[in-house]
């Protein structure tokens, strides 16, 4: 038996994690083709964001620009090295690389500009840990096949798959197949994870049951489950030192009552919203329960012969998940509601919640850790973990930003106790190190980063970057590999 540890392990790998769509910019540059996250527009905590499926002019497309990453990265990379991150989780822009999703050669300029984000991270020893597709598909696969939703598309990420392991071979060691890939299993995801197209111009997270209802995101999240697979084992036969890994929206949801109804209704969300997705890709094959939650729903996936062997053979190496918050769940129709990151739960009264309604929660981050482990029993990392806030700049230049510091060390201390539980914990990337453009709301004001970026909700600003805060005091944890937590 393995001794008790209440230390972060050696070579633990702290960091921070970004997506290109929120981060990137330079949406028509380098042959850049656009992505499904080009054509929605911002919008606010009050005001959805809208998908347009032709831009259009004098509307306000936040990934267009982002927070110009493109022309920053170098800056940026040296900032995360100046905190002393050993990983830095960031995504690659498949329309970068593959403009329309079904090109028959990629595209060398997108190619090599991440050549020298990765080279630039390499001159400061950061490991890339890299997710292949982050809420970003080609439009064009949308416009064409309908997204995720036609099998053809599995095809095109392998496809774009075997070209980046095999340009990045020697430089990426750590990747994830799909960002949250289980908020297909929501509405929320049809066109966000899934590329699956609404008609006309659509609220953002409301896309009507023709294009949004569940037959097409559970056949679309069957064709990923397959792509990820395929991807695994294509990986190893290319370098069998990489390590491929999945990543879920890890929504953690207590019942509101010990009434067995909330008890059985927890269970039921916990299985649907988190596991099933985490079961196919980390165990090989759907659980019973999926079985029985699609003949309840009139689901019904439509497999070919080899499919389950693919799933088998295309295990992960490693779990990991974002973790914002926690919710409640009650058969009691009339409990409050209460938001939370890319779902609504009840509001749990002993707990204090964000401006955007987000409960915060360390302990259930222990709790959420200890859960999934002792199903999977693999190595995890949190790769998505912060407070999104309203920061102000004081005359000085100073961004105060405590609330901030407060929420991520009750939420490292949590981790610190999960590993002490015997949690196989190896990394911990907390969420947009740098501000970036919130996915939800395509707003700027949601700030998450220990480094601040001049823009605001309207695109106007320098983009001129200066460090929290918090930036001196994530520096110090990294430092002392979490235990200097003050």
């Amino acid at each position: 038996m393995q001794p008790l540890t209440k230390y972060f392990p050696e070579g633990f790998l702290w960091g921070g994690a970004t997506a290109a769509n929120q981060l990137e910019g330079g949406y028509n540059e380098g042959g850049k083709g656009l992505s499904t996250a080009d054509v929605i527009t911002a919008g606010t905590h009050t005001t959805p964001r809208k998908i347009t499926p032709v831009p259009e002019q004098g509307l306000n497309y936040p990934s267009h620009e982002a927070v110009d990453f493109y022309h920053h990265y170098k800056e940026d990379i040296r900032l995360f090295a100046e905190m002393g991150f050993k990983v830095f989780r960031m995504s690659m822009a498949w329309s970068r690389i593959f403009p329309n999703g079904d090109d028959a050669e990629p595209n060398e300029a997108g190619l090599k500009f991440y050549d020298d984000v990765f080279a630039e991270l390499r001159k400061y020893n950061i490991e890339p840990l890299v997710t292949i597709s982050h809420y970003e598909a080609p439009f064009h696969l949308a416009q064409k096949y309908n997204g995720w939703t036609d099998r053809r598309v599995a095809d095109f990420y392998v496809n774009y798959c075997e070209v980046i392991f095999n340009r990045y071979k020697d430089v990426v060691k750590y990747w994830l197949t799909f960002n949250e890939i289980n908020i297909l299993t929501m509405p929320f995801g049809s066109f966000m994870a899934g590329a699956i197209l609404p008609e006309g111009n659509t609220e953002f997270g409301h896309a009507p049951a023709a294009s949004g209802d569940e037959q097409l995101r559970y056949q679309a999240l069957h064709h990923q489950f397959l792509a990820s697979a395929r991807a695994v084992k294509l990986g190893h036969s290319i370098n069998p030192e990489f390590k491929i890994g999945c990543m879920i929206a890890y929504m953690c949801s207590y019942p509101l009552t010990c009434n067995p109804a909330d008890i059985i209704l927890a269970q039921q969300k916990d299985n649907v919203s988190n596991f099933l997705c985490s079961d196919v890709q980390v165990r090989g094959a759907y659980p019973g329960f999926a079985k029985r939650y699609f003949a309840d729903n009139g689901i019904e996936i439509a497999m070919e012969d080899n499919d389950e062997q693919v799933l088998l053979e295309g295990r992960v190496d490693f779990y990991t998940c974002s973790y914002y918050s926690s919710t409640c769940v009650s058969a009691d129709p009339d409990q409050e509601a209460i938001g939370g990151n890319l779902s609504m739960g009840l509001k749990n009264p002993y707990l204090q919640a964000s401006a955007w309604e987000w409960q915060i929660d360390p302990e259930g981050l222990r709790w959420s850790l200890n859960n999934i482990y002792n199903r999977y029993q693999i190595p995890m990392m949190v790769v998505e973990n912060g407070l999104g806030a309203v920061d102000t700049v004081e005359a000085d230049g100073a961004i105060n930003d405590d609330y901030r510091i407060d929420y991520l060390k009750g939420h490292i201390a949590a981790m610190k106790e999960a590993v002490a539980d015997g949690v196989e914990l190896i990394g911990y990337t907390p969420w947009g190190c740098i501000d970036l453009v919130s996915a939800g709301t395509g707003e700027m004001k949601k700030r998450y980063g220990f480094i601040y970026v001049d823009k605001d909700n309207e695109g106007r600003g320098t983009l001129s970057r200066s460090r929290k805060k918090s930036f001196g005091w994530y520096k110090q944890v990294i430092e002392s590999n979490g235990e200097k937590l003050e």
